[in-house]
């Protein structure tokens, strides 16, 4: 399943450590598979720090594993009374401890129109009942909070997957240099990583990556 994250830069590398904390989820890094709402977010982001315009970045996330007992999820499949108190508890969160233990938590997100009428309900200006009501007509949203360590080994950017199956077709082809051309290691090596062809391999825009490393080895040899 392809998820977007909103931001005023491109993310290369998650760092947990550097999420905030009081997030409807809590601390983690969020992503949705709504493109269109983490355009938004991007921009908003964006014109925080004085950008012109934010970066959406795209991540393949393994959906499978929310059946897997290796991980702890919890899923709100709409505006709940659970969802409520669970995203009141993470926003009013005044320790710097991580209120669950959850890895995944999924679920609806809480814009800023819906956080305002929460610190209402929390003010008491409107009941839980019709707090929720009002949400029935809200616009479908969605979140995925990743929120441990453990978490991010299900989630990896397209360019990620490029790079290793990148270096796996180098990896067979300087092995097939060594067998087939009688070079020694360091000789293929050298032959292959100073090779044009190696050149529009490493290129992501040009797809020679989805090509087999049998295409590419006969393009060394020519």
């Amino acid at each position: 399943m392809k998820v977007y994250h909103g931001s005023y830069t491109k993310i290369e590398e998650i760092d947990l450590s550097k999420a905030e904390r009081n997030k409807d989820f809590g601390q983690g890094f969020y992503v949705t598979k709504n493109r269109k709402h983490a355009e938004e977010w991007a921009e908003r982001i964006a014109a925080r720090n004085g950008l012109s315009k934010g970066v959406v970045t795209e991540f393949e996330f393994g959906k499978y594993f929310f059946n897997d007992n290796d991980f702890n999820i919890l899923r709100f499949d709409d505006y709940t009374e659970e969802w409520l108190d669970f995203v009141v508890m993470n926003r009013t969160n005044k320790t710097k401890k991580q209120l669950h233990n959850y890895d995944f938590v999924e679920g609806p997100i809480a814009n800023d129109r819906i956080t305002s009428r929460i610190y209402d309900y929390l003010d008491g200006l409107v009941s839980k009942t019709n707090f929720l009501n009002e949400l029935k007509y809200h616009e479908s949203t969605h979140q995925i909070c990743l929120c441990t360590f453990h978490s991010l080994q299900v989630i990896s950017s397209p360019s990620r997957e490029i790079i290793s199956k990148t270096e796996k077709i180098a990896e067979k082809i300087i092995l097939e240099l060594i067998k087939k051309e009688n070079l020694s290691e360091l000789e293929a090596t050298e032959f292959f990583y100073n090779s044009n062809v190696f050149k529009q391999l490493s290129n992501m825009e040009n797809n020679f990556y989805q090509k087999s490393w049998q295409e590419i080895y006969q393009m060394i040899k020519q």
